[in-house]
């Protein structure tokens, strides 16, 4: 991070930020609309780590200045040398440009793709190994809404997944997950290829999207179970239109109908959310091209075959060799070698 003038210049500049971002969150007209106060505190929250090392580098420079002056002192010289070096490095990692969404709980929609009754089944897998794996890392999912296939596995189910930093774990699940095995109705053995397609999106709070009731058209109905036939009496499923974006969600799996509206709209809400996010970052094109992956439905991300209990991340040309603990749930090395690859292109 080059000379000692260039970095204290950046750590004036940054410590005058995290001063002024203090005060803005102290500020009464900040702290009185909710939307503003969450956003400078996120804010806040991502100056604290860099703010902390500043401290710890104008202490080890302070030393440092103090031993090349004391000849007693003289030996430990390279050791503060060393401490700054280290500082630098990690004040330039979190100094990176952070998703703002990363913090955010996620609603994830998994459907089979193509394949037939066989893509259904691997969506039931993928959404179990999505679900455990959500278990691991200490978050709690739960289920919006599921569309079973008649041969037991699932046309298109929505779940949210709650904890701290969930979106920066589960963004890099979006995408299609390609499967090669032997179904179990194959009589000859004969290998399928089949898909089921993920799609991410950052929950979004109330006060982030705006929706206006008038924006909206709300249809009731009966709920339907496999087959078509009527599951209960009542028009309790609901189908909710966003007229200027043309975004539909339906819900019946609550026997409520208020139950079913407040589900959709969680919904409708990160789906809009998403497109926002969608329409800023096509802005920032260059930011894109660079990403590792844009978690669209139709980029092959992961294929899983079967008979060779091999597992390949096609954005980072990772391949492992243990199947049974991955659609178990175990994607953490997946997650942990893509995120370094996020930060190696951010550092760049």
């Amino acid at each position: 991070m080059a000379t000692g003038t260039a970095i204290e210049q950046l750590l004036d500049e940054l410590e005058r930020n995290y001063r002024e971002t203090q005060e803005r969150l102290s500020d009464p007209a900040v702290y009185n609309d909710h939307r503003e106060a969450a956003e400078v505190g996120r804010r806040l929250k991502e100056l604290e780590v860099p703010y902390k090392l500043a401290e710890r580098w104008r202490s080890a420079f302070a030393d440092l200045e103090a031993a090349r002056s004391d000849a007693e002192l003289a030996e430990m010289i390279p050791e503060y040398e060393a401490e700054i070096l280290r500082i630098e490095e990690e004040l330039k990692l979190a100094l990176v440009e952070k998703d703002p969404a990363d913090t955010k709980d996620v609603i994830v929609e998994v459907r089979q793709g193509v394949g037939g009754d066989e893509a259904a089944l691997w969506a039931a897998d993928v959404t179990r190994m999505l679900q455990r794996y959500a278990e691991r890392r200490g978050f709690k999912t739960e289920t919006l809404s599921t569309s079973e296939s008649e041969s037991g596995g699932i046309k298109e189910t929505v779940f949210a997944v709650k904890g701290d930093g969930a979106y920066s774990v589960f963004k890099w699940e979006g995408g299609t997950h390609r499967v090669q095995r032997v179904p179990t109705t194959e009589s000859q053995g004969r290998i399928h290829t089949s898909t089921a397609t993920v799609a991410v999106m950052p929950e979004a709070e109330e006060v982030e999207v705006d929706i206006d009731e008038n924006d909206l058209k709300i249809d009731v109905y009966r709920s339907t179970g496999p087959g078509g036939q009527s599951v209960n009496t009542t028009d309790s499923a609901v189908r909710i239109t966003h007229v200027p974006t043309g975004v539909v969600v339906a819900m019946q799996d609550e026997k409520s109908q208020l139950q079913n509206k407040a589900k959709a709209m969680r919904v409708l809400r990160a789906r809009l959310y998403e497109l926002e996010r969608e329409r800023q970052q096509s802005e920032l094109a260059a930011q894109r091209r660079s990403q590792i992956g844009s978690g669209e439905r139709a980029e092959k991300i992961r294929t899983y075959n079967f008979p060779e209990s091999r597992v390949t991340d096609h954005r980072i040309k990772l391949t492992e060799h243990r199947l049974d603990q991955i659609v178990g749930g175990d994607l953490g090395s997946f997650t942990e070698a893509l995120q370094a690859e996020e930060r190696r292109r951010a550092l760049e």
